[in-house]
């Protein structure tokens, strides 16, 4: 996962002095690996969390549909007044961060997070970027692609069904969609970006599904 410069203009100035509160959204659990991550940079935070577990997944969506379940989550966030908002769902930063930022600041400042593609396409290596199908492909990803992948060999891989099947914990359905995509996942990649917070939940398992045998330790960016 890697943090959307926020834009300019006026917003908030979040003062880190004192005690800071800190909202964080997605669909469902994947939340709790942004959670982690927060926790382990502002261990002094109180952190809000506010999901839509009776919408996910957000990923096979329309961008109408997804926008609208978005903005009742971060209004749900909002409502406890948090210094900032982070939107934890790459799907939902894709399709409604302009629609998110346009109704909670100046007040809220809200922070999308993208597929990790600059990171990872560093390494020089192939990179596979598995997403959700609403984010393979879209015009937001291949524009981040175009911007930062510089070199590096790219290949999106669409993963219909793993996020839901991590929400309900369906160990044979995560087998089948993690086995789907790693079909898709060309055998020299080196790298590959988990480009959605519900796949980091099962990133040991993506690392056995696509790791070649007698090749370097694959590198998973999150």
């Amino acid at each position: 996962m890697r943090s959307l410069p926020h834009g300019t203009g006026r917003w908030r100035r979040i003062v880190y002095g004192g005690r800071v509160k800190i909202a964080l959204m997605d669909s469902g659990i994947g939340l709790l690996a942004a959670t982690a991550a927060v926790r382990r940079l502002r261990p002094d935070a109180d952190l809000i969390l506010s999901l839509d577990p009776d919408g996910m997944p957000w990923g096979p969506r329309t961008p109408q549909d997804l926008t609208g379940r978005a903005l009742a989550v971060a209004e749900a966030a909002a409502a406890h007044r948090p210094d900032a908002l982070i939107v934890g769902c790459n799907t939902a930063t894709v399709h409604a961060l302009p629609a998110l930022r346009a109704r909670l600041e100046p007040e809220v400042p809200v922070i999308g997070t993208v597929p990790a593609i600059k990171p990872a396409a560093a390494g020089g290596g192939p990179v596979a970027i598995w997403a959700t199908p609403a984010t393979t492909g879209s015009p937001y990803q291949r524009g981040l692609i175009e911007d930062f992948a510089g070199d590096a060999a790219v290949t999106e891989v669409p993963c219909p069904g793993l996020a839901d099947a991590v929400e309900h914990a369906d160990e044979t359905a995560i087998t089948e969609a993690v086995a789907a995509a790693a079909a898709l996942t060309p055998d020299d990649v080196t790298t590959v970006v988990l480009g959605c917070t519900h796949y980091e939940l099962v990133a040991e398992r993506i690392r056995a599904a696509v790791q070649r045998p007698g090749a370097p330790r694959l590198v998973l960016h999150g």
